[in-house]
């Protein structure tokens, strides 16, 4: 999966127009940041994790680092995330470009608490130099996410 079946995927809610390609590489925090012009807090991280041999997605603000404590709380294990390989065969994106969109079917999406601060975020769209900008509730709504979740730092 790919830029190209994330565009497909937010076709069929009307904004695939809505996402931002660049000619660099957004895969990191930082350079997402610079890219789109915002403070990186409000880059929306999408980190892959296993969770009892299940793949698990969880939408972080950029600033934020995972709570090992608060993790292994909620989801009742250390935590452990994906390989590159894993995340691609389980995922269905590369590291870079790892969003909540158009995912591989047994994926779980999780929003942490983290992202509520903000008014939009840009999470990416399957590629390390695309993005999107969204509401918290076009979030929660295009990500079909599960829960909200508090395991950040």
């Amino acid at each position: 999966m790919s830029l190209e079946s994330v565009k497909s995927y937010l076709s069929d809610y009307g904004i695939a127009d809505r996402v931002l390609e660049f000619e660099v590489s957004i895969a990191t925090v930082e350079l997402a940041a610079q890219a789109v012009g915002c403070e990186p807090a409000r880059i929306a991280k999408t980190l892959s994790f296993n969770v009892k041999d299940a793949p698990v997605l969880i939408v972080f603000a950029g600033d934020i680092r995972v709570d090992n404590a608060k993790y292994k709380s909620q989801f009742g294990v250390k935590a452990k995330m994906l390989t590159p390989d894993e995340t691609v065969e389980l995922i269905g994106h590369a590291i870079g470009g790892v969003c909540p969109f158009a995912v591989k079917d047994g994926v779980t999406v999780y929003l942490d608490e983290s992202l509520k601060r903000f008014e939009t975020v840009f999470p990416a769209c399957g590629s390390n130099n695309s993005a999107i900008e969204l509401t918290i509730p076009e979030l929660e709504r295009y990500s079909n996410r599960v829960a909200w979740v508090d395991v950040g730092k």
